[in-house]
């Protein structure tokens, strides 16, 4: 499922539980593909044509990263989902610090994100990743996959 992910033309991904190596993994494949990306910062590096900026002013990119999109206050996350709703033919990246998982039912956005993918390093010495994909807010299908380092 996460290769599947990478695949994909359109979209919302949510990152969550500050998986930075699984979003620039994405998001390098993307620009492989000649896509432009919208950052509103980057949180990490990203090779290939990444501009910084607000997404909500400019609908000339494929793909967009936008940061912490669930710590926001509740007009901006209102925003967001006008916005989201505005662009389902391109390919948004939603990365979110804080883990979330089970609890994404108490968010709005929910229904507007396609594929849900959450990072947990464990302290046993490995790390967890959830995939979900969401549709109308519910989960279609759910893979996990585990690391040990």
């Amino acid at each position: 499922m996460l290769k599947k992910i990478a695949e994909l033309d359109s979209g919302v991904i949510l990152i969550t539980g500050d998986g930075k190596r699984l979003a620039r993994i994405y998001l390098n494949a993307w620009t492989k593909g000649g896509r432009r990306i919208l950052a509103e910062y980057l949180p990490f590096q990203v090779d290939g044509d990444t501009y910084i900026g607000s997404p909500f002013e400019s609908d000339d990119f494929e793909v967009y990263l936008i940061v912490n999109p669930l710590s926001r206050s509740k007009a901006e996350r209102e925003k967001l989902k006008e916005w989201l709703a505005s662009h389902r033919d391109r390919l948004v990246l939603l990365y979110e610090r804080k883990y979330v998982k089970d609890s994404i039912t108490r968010y709005g956005i929910r229904r507007f994100i396609d594929y849900l993918i959450a990072y947990k390093r464990e302290t046993v010495g490995f790390e967890r990743v959830d995939v979900m994909r969401l549709e109308d807010g519910r989960v279609a299908e759910s893979k996990t996959y585990v690391r040990r380092y």
